[in-house]
C-alpha cells in the first residue's frame, strides 16, 4: 500500500512540476569502482544521480544511488569464494514549493513547504527495505556565495521490513513489516571554502515508535575541470532498534569522479 502512496506523491509532484515553466536542470553524475585480486579479490561499486529541477515557483530534486560490492569470503572448509556483501539502492523525491512571493528565477532562498518520498532497498541491512513519506515546512538559516544552510521538518509515515534472520532456501530470510508515522528531521550545510573545493553535510533524521533513523553524508568534493569533480564522502546509516545479529550502524568510505551539466 505505502508503494501505492509513493507512486501516487510522484505522480502529483510531476504533474505540479509540468503546470509551470520549467527551468534549467542541475545534474551531477557519481561513479566510483575498485577491483583488487591475487591474495585479496574485492569488486565494489558505487554509483549516484542527482537531478536537481529549478522552476518557477517549485524546486524538485530527485536521487537515485547504488552500492554493490563482492568479496572473498572463507568458507568453513578453508576454500574461498566470492559472494556479495554489499547490494543497496535508494530512490528519493523531494518537491518543494517557494514561499514568500519568492521564485526560483530570482535566485533568492525562501522558505518552502515540501514533500518528499523514498524507498530504500538493502540486502544486507538490518532492513531490507524501508519506504517513507513526508510533507512539511523548510527555511534557509544561512545563505551567501559561500556558505548555505537549509532545515526542514514535518511529519510522515513509513513502513519497514526488518530482517529477524535467515530462513530456508526458498525464503531465505525472515523478516517482519513495521510501520507508523514519523517526524523527519533534515539539514544540509554547504561550504566553498575556496574557489575549487566544497565541503558538503547531510543530515536526516525520521523518528518514529518502532525506529529512529539517521542518515548521514560528510563530503569534500575539489575541481578537476569546470564540470569534474574528484569527490571523498564518509555516509552512516544507522537504526535503533535491529534484530540480534544486526549492526545498528552501516558506514561507507568512497572516492568518487562526479560530472556535473
Amino acid at each position: 500500500m505505502l508503494k501505492l502512496h509513493l507512486a501516487l506523491l510522484a505522480a502529483s509532484l510531476s504533474t505540479l512540476a509540468l503546470a509551470d515553466e520549467v527551468r534549467p536542470w542541475e545534474v551531477e553524475v557519481e561513479l566510483g569502482a575498485m577491483a583488487t585480486s591475487g591474495n585479496t579479490q574485492t569488486t565494489s561499486l558505487h554509483s549516484k544521480l542527482n537531478a536537481k529541477q529549478n522552476l518557477t515557483k517549485f524546486r524538485n530534486e530527485y536521487i537515485l544511488s547504488s552500492l554493490y560490492k563482492k568479496d572473498e569470503v572463507l568458507q568453513d572448509d578453508n576454500t574461498k569464494v566470492k559472494e556479495k556483501t554489499a547490494d543497496k539502492y535508494l530512490v528519493s523525491a523531494k518537491s518543494a514549493y517557494l514561499l514568500e512571493g519568492q521564485t526560483a528565477k530570482s535566485g533568492e532562498k525562501a522558505s518552502y513547504l515540501f514533500g518528499f518520498a523514498s524507498y530504500t532497498h538493502d540486502k544486507f541491512g538490518a532492513y531490507r527495505t524501508y519506504e517513507t513519506v513526508a510533507l512539511g515546512y523548510g527555511d534557509w538559516f544561512y545563505s551567501s556565495d559561500a556558505f548555505n544552510w537549509f532545515a526542514e521538518a514535518g511529519p510522515g509515515y513509513f513502513r519497514g521490513e526488518k530482517i529477524l534472520g535467515t530462513g530456508s532456501v526458498s525464503d531465505p530470510y525472515i523478516a517482519e513489516t513495521e510501520q507508523g508515522a514519523l517526524l523527519r528531521l533534515a539539514s544540509e550545510i554547504e561550504w566553498k571554502f575556496s574557489q575549487t573545493a566544497v565541503f558538503k553535510q547531510i543530515l536526516s533524521v525520521e523518528t518514529g515508535s518502532d525506529n529512529t533513523r539517521v542518515l548521514s553524508e560528510t563530503s569534500v568534493a575539489a575541481s578537476i575541470t569546470n564540470a569534474m569533480q574528484m569527490k571523498i564522502a564518509f555516509a552512516a546509516a544507522s537504526d535503533s532498534k535491529v534484530a540480534p545479529g544486526k549492526e545498528k550502524t552501516d558506514t561507507t568510505t568512497s572516492a568518487t569522479i562526479v560530472y556535473r551539466f
